[in-house]
């Protein structure tokens, strides 16, 4: 990749636009890779490049408040990028680093990941124990002001930028929810985000949970480790592999959680324009749970690697996927370095599961389809049992934690319908 070439000279208000066209064309064809120069060489827009220099001079020589050359040329660059699709953008040094700091796993702010869909900024997911899901926000949720900065004509960086500040400070979201006819205000304090990538525990004996929050560099490994740590409580007859509102994160990653399920078979494959985007993984021999009963719980903020995840083990039929449909978001990013601490992030391809299936636009559908809700017991008609009377004796195998853990249950009515399945499919086996 050619890193970025300082314009050769300063386009001042007396420049004519053919000057800035010759001065910007040796700029455009290096820019190019090398290979790709000779290809298109014939087909360079001469008309429109010289449009664009038009454009720049008057602006240069006519705009109310006088802008610097290389405002202008940024802008031209966020301008190029922004209008290619919602994941492409120009980074400029605060941009990067601020990309660099949120995959490293800490930054300052509420904790949330957003997109835009139809031009609104929108909740993509929110990240487990942070400001931003303890205040209840959900997938989907529009959010139409920042403070109070509307969201309609920022791009998707600068709403970024301005949710994120110092731990401690305060925000107020107004969010619109789909199904409700009016927004609510909702009021944050910001924190220290960081993002635990996987934990676990066991609903029932015999039973593990395992929750991905989203694929850093470590997560494929970190499974496996989880997965160990279990067996050593109680042999499994069963696993919950929790991905809802997984924002997504890194290929490889994505790759060694299925590979700690799968041991042989393709889990994803990618396709675009350059022969180095075009790639294959596969799993390798030995898992860290080859037998073991598995559901995949997703939904509409499962994205990305998360969504690579649950296709790979739905087109192996190595899992039962449930929950509803996810996000969608099925392109490849890659990150730029332009030599002078500024970037890009480019869709260079789209993901593949193995059985063909275009993730972009189109998600997973859940073998099992199973909305969000609880359960609600109610008094009318229900039974009197032992441990409704008062004094009763209470069992030395009920501790607190199982008690809690019920609650749990009927408060996460996919988590208990994930349950319910894995003990289906055992006794089935067991027949």
């Amino acid at each position: 990749m050619t890193p970025a070439l300082p314009m050769p000279g300063r386009a001042g208000l007396a420049l004519s636009p053919r000057r800035l066209l010759a001065s910007l064309l040796p700029v455009a064809l290096l820019a190019l890779p090398l290979p790709a120069v000779s290809a298109v060489n014939d087909d360079l827009p001469v008309e429109e490049i010289q449009t664009f220099a038009e454009v720049f001079e008057r602006i240069k020589r006519a705009y109310v408040e006088e802008v610097d050359d290389a405002t202008l040329l940024r802008n031209a660059m966020r301008g190029m990028l922004s209008e290619l699709d919602p994941h492409s953008a120009f980074l400029d040094r605060e941009q990067f680093q601020s990309l660099r700091e949120s995959t490293q796993g800490e930054f300052g702010g509420i904790g949330i990941e957003v997109g835009l869909e139809d031009g609104q900024l929108t909740v993509i997911t929110p990240i487990d124990d942070t400001p931003a899901s303890r205040a209840g926000l959900q997938a989907r949720d529009q959010i139409l002001s920042i403070d109070d900065t509307p969201t309609e004509r920022l791009s998707l960086q600068e709403a970024v930028n301005l949710m994120r500040g110092e731990p401690g400070t305060r925000i107020e979201l107004t969010i619109l929810r789909r199904g409700e006819s009016s927004p609510r205000t909702v009021t944050l304090t910001r924190e220290v985000i960081r993002t635990e990538s996987v934990r676990s525990e066991l609903l029932e004996p015999g039973y593990g949970y395992l929750r991905v929050t989203q694929f850093q560099t470590r997560t494929g490994d970190q499974v496996a480790e989880q997965i160990r740590r279990l067996e050593r409580e109680a042999p499994l007859s069963g696993l919950v592999l929790d991905l809802r509102n997984n924002p997504g994160g890194v290929l490889q990653a994505a790759v060694g959680v299925a590979d700690a399920f799968l041991d042989s078979g393709l889990i994803v494959y990618t396709e675009g324009r350059l022969p180095d985007t075009e790639m294959q993984f596969s799993a390798s021999p030995g898992s860290a749970a080859p037998e073991v009963p598995l559901v995949v719980l997703i939904n509409g903020g499962s994205a990305s690697a998360a969504e690579i995840v649950a296709g790979a083990l739905q087109d192996q039929r190595r899992a039962v996927v449930m929950g509803t449909e996810s996000f969608g978001k099925g392109s490849v990013q890659q990150i730029m370095p332009l030599g002078n601490g500024e970037g890009l992030k480019l869709t260079t391809a789209l993901y593949y599961t193995p059985n063909g299936r275009s993730i972009q636009a189109q998600g997973i559908e859940p073998d099992v389809e199973v909305v969000r809700g609880r359960v609600e017991v109610t008094e009318a008609g229900r039974e009197v049992r032992e441990a409704d009377l008062e004094g009763h004796l209470r069992s030395r195998d009920a501790p607190r934690e199982r008690a809690e853990l019920s609650e749990r249950l009927r408060e996460d009515y996919q988590l208990g319908e994930a349950l319910n399945l894995l003990k289906a499919l055992n006794v089935l086996s067991r027949r």
